[in-house]
């Protein structure tokens, strides 16, 4: 058993720290350009109401009391140019941070000689990277920029947690783990289960947007879902990273069980985190099948996703944390 990379290790906890500073400026750039657009939103649609009010009149034929609310076509071409630069600020920023980020894990597969899916740290180190990689390449396009701190808060959450609480040292990994099929298995589940965190957020987003359809926004809630995408546009982002979702998440499940008959006899013995896993496959699977069925609303399609979404989440740590199993080993090095 080699022994551990000490320098590595002590690499890779920096970079991870780095990485988590980034994302948290990355963070507060996307939400002052979440609010400009709020502005700008408000502003265009306050342009609009004077025109339809006063026909094709020019500004200087309308009350003073309408005329001063109403900003000028060159403002708000400049607030509009401000917000897009910030808008490419915080894209550059996560490309810095996915980078960073990558070094960290890099440098703890390094440190151990191992591939880095020892324990529930590294876990969630390597799903929020992966989360973060499909979200910084599905996000380029500027009518989805404004997702980012949907994103980003709880990819936020799930580092600060287990950077904090779920905290190993680099170690090598128990026995039961030094199998080929390791690395295979773990790794189709992370990309599986990353891409289902964006398509479930997602699904989330088109539920408060289709609760507050764009120019009838009202209360809080609207305020918040102001600046987002049409619901069509956000369902079609849910269902077509959920398209990726399935099959490989289904393809991790299956090597796991392959993996199972080799370590323990069996390809399957509903062990918790067997059982929990498969049950998010089904509702991933469900949804895509609700998604494509006619005569099903696509409103309630979503619940379906954001329900695997919720089972894959309790799945982390519920079943990792709390419930013993076969897969018990999962938070230990």
């Amino acid at each position: 058993m080699m022994p551990v990379n000490q320098t590595y290790a002590q690499f890779s906890d920096t970079a991870f720290v780095s990485a988590y500073i980034i994302y948290v400026l990355a963070l507060i750039l996307s939400l002052v350009y979440y609010v400009k657009q709020q502005g700008i939103i408000d502003a265009h649609r306050e342009q609009k109401r004077v025109s339809e009010l006063v026909g094709t009149g020019g500004s200087a034929d309308l009350p003073d009391d309408i005329a001063d609310g109403v900003l000028a076509d060159d403002d708000l071409t400049q607030r509009e140019e401000s917000a897009r630069k910030l808008a490419n600020m915080t894209q550059s920023l996560m490309w810095l941070g996915v980078m960073v980020h990558l070094v960290s894990v890099v440098m703890r597969a390094l440190s151990a000689s191992r591939f880095p899916f020892g324990n529930l740290y590294e876990y969630i180190l390597v799903v929020t990277l992966f989360a973060m990689i499909g979200a910084v390449l599905i996000l380029q396009r500027p009518q989805f920029r404004v997702i980012w701190p949907w994103i980003l808060t709880p990819m936020l959450a799930l580092l600060f947690y287990g950077g904090t609480q779920l905290y190993s040292d680099a170690a090598p990994v128990v026995p039961a783990l030094q199998s080929f099929w390791f690395p295979i298995h773990v790794s189709s589940v992370s990309i599986g289960a990353s891409i289902g965190i964006v398509s479930g957020i997602a699904s989330l987003l088109y539920l408060l947007r289709m609760w507050q359809p764009k120019g009838k926004e009202h209360g809080f809630f609207g305020a918040v879902a102001k600046p987002l995408p049409s619901g069509k546009t956000l369902d079609n982002l849910a269902y077509k990273t959920a398209i990726w979702t399935v099959p490989i998440f289904g393809l991790g499940i299956i090597l796991g069980a392959i993996w199972a008959e080799a370590a323990w006899g069996r390809f399957w013995g509903w062990d918790p985190k067997e059982t929990v896993s498969f049950i998010t496959w089904v509702l991933y699977a469900g949804y895509l099948h609700a998604r494509a069925t006619a005569g099903w609303r696509n409103t309630n399609a979503a619940w379906i996703n954001i329900l695997a979404l919720a089972t894959m989440i309790f799945n982390l740590f519920f079943i990792n944390m709390v419930v013993s199993g076969l897969h018990s080993y999962a938070g230990l090095n």
